[in-house]
């Protein structure tokens, strides 16, 4: 007698619905309990197979993003941002701005949280289900440039292109040569109007010449960046980790000052006891 449960979790193995395959047992006894109807068993059944493609592609998207897997919105404390970039952030956060192939460029001090800002939308990105890549600038550019030296540059910004966003990280913390800059200029370039770019940054756009030195290939660059872009200004922002820091030393000083009460204390008990004695 043929075993119709074997057979069924074959063919569905064979259809690649191993998720189904591996839900129908269990499924199947809850629904003959539940009385359901052949359409509510089938709808959960397909549903488990839904939802475990779509955690299996998330998987995918976030092992290619490289992205800070800590970095995310549930880990940012975004009331430290002012009102402006908070109602900005939340705008970003559905993803409309890749459709738009717009950028955005978060602008601060360091320490000022704009690397796990730019991260946590990206993680936000994956999510919805866009493709992603997370990189220094620094590690960006020395791969375009071996890929220049190899003649495969084409190739590839080709490869980067299938990134909807690009996420550039600390862009002015490394002064580049002109070959570094003309790299970088030709991905901002190729990447103008069609795909997005979050960019951190330190330094403020007329600072922009220590990057592209050239003052023409610089305002050219901004103009590309800036065109279709959402600005996150956290200048006026304190850094997290001088706060941090500062807190820290207040806390240390706080302890010692109470030691060296307890310690006076205890002296003039010592003492005070002494005195009855005597």
């Amino acid at each position: 007698m043929t075993d119709r449960h074997a057979v069924l979790c074959a063919m569905l193995h064979t259809l690649k619905l191993p998720a189904m395959a591996a839900a129908f047992p269990d499924l199947a006894l809850k629904a003959a309990k539940a009385g359901l109807t052949h359409e509510a068993f089938l709808y959960d059944l397909v549903q488990c197979e839904c939802v475990q493609r779509d955690e299996r592609r998330i998987a995918r998207l976030l092992h290619r993003s490289e992205l800070p897997r800590e970095k995310t919105f549930a880990t940012l404390a975004l009331t430290h941002f002012p009102l402006g970039v908070r109602q900005q952030i939340e705008r970003l956060q559905s993803g409309a701005f890749v459709a738009d192939a717009m950028n955005v460029i978060a602008v601060g001090r360091p320490g000022t949280g704009k690397s796990h800002l730019a991260a946590a939308l990206g993680h936000a990105l994956i999510l919805a289900g866009e493709t992603v890549l997370w990189t220094t600038t620094a590690n960006l550019v020395q791969r375009l440039l071996a890929a220049k030296r190899d003649l495969r540059l084409p190739q590839e910004l080709a490869r980067l292109d299938r990134f909807a966003c690009l996420i550039l990280d600390d862009i002015g913390y490394v002064q580049h040569d002109r070959d570094e800059m003309e790299v970088l200029f030709t991905l901002l370039a190729e990447r103008y109007e069609r795909r997005s770019v979050v960019i951190t940054t330190n330094l403020v756009f007329s600072e922009w010449t220590r990057i592209f030195k050239d003052p023409m290939t610089t305002m050219a660059a901004i103009d590309r960046v800036i065109h279709h872009a959402v600005i996150l200004d956290l200048m006026a922002m304190e850094s997290y980790r001088a706060k941090e820091a500062n807190g820290q030393q207040q806390q240390a000083l706080a302890a010692m000052a109470r030691h060296a009460e307890d310690t006076q204390e205890d002296a003039a008990v010592t003492v005070d006891a002494g005195d009855r004695q005597g």
